[in-house]
């Protein structure tokens, strides 16, 4: 019983001595890399083929420090409505282990719970006149930190299925 108290001790005290780092500006300590956009085939809904915006990319750390609980919040607009978000996707990218510096996370992919729908073929409504093309804002936090922008991309005109 002892020593699994005296590892509990062990553990929360590399925890709390890791945590009082400098804090990391994610802007410079973060790299947003491998970026793939494009628009995800949501499948048939309510008859109508559906179309969502999607971004697959990986997060590399490039700070002198590990970043604990790093989380990515993925914010989509349509370019004729830059301040209207359309749809977001959140997801946690590095758990308690941390992501350590010089270290990458596995691809990530967020898609936006809303988009396009119609009747057309999938590859023809990316072509219709009344398509209107959007971006993503990427926003990171590791701990308690603050969300932070760490990138903003255009989603490509591509058909995605995978």
């Amino acid at each position: 019983m002892r020593a699994c108290a005296r590892l509990l001790f062990i553990l929360a005290l590399a925890a709390s001595s890791s945590a009082c780092g400098k804090p990391v500006d994610l802007t410079k300590g973060l790299v947003v890399q491998n970026i793939s956009t494009g628009w995800f085939d949501a499948g048939v809904v309510d008859g109508q083929n559906k179309l969502v915006p999607s971004i697959s990319f990986s997060l590399k750390n490039v700070s002198d420090q590990t970043l604990s609980t790093l989380q990515v919040n993925a914010v989509f607009h349509r370019v004729s409505e830059p301040k209207d978000e359309w749809g977001t996707g959140f997801l946690t990218a590095v758990g308690s282990e941390g992501l350590p510096p010089g270290a990458a996370t596995p691809t990530l992919t967020i898609k936006s719970q809303l988009g396009y729908k119609g009747t057309d073929p999938r590859e023809t409504l990316l072509h219709n006149s009344q398509f209107v093309d959007a971006m993503v804002v990427i926003l990171a936090k590791y701990g308690s930190a603050q969300w932070t922008k760490i990138g903003e991309f255009p989603i490509a005109r591509q058909l995605i299925t995978h």
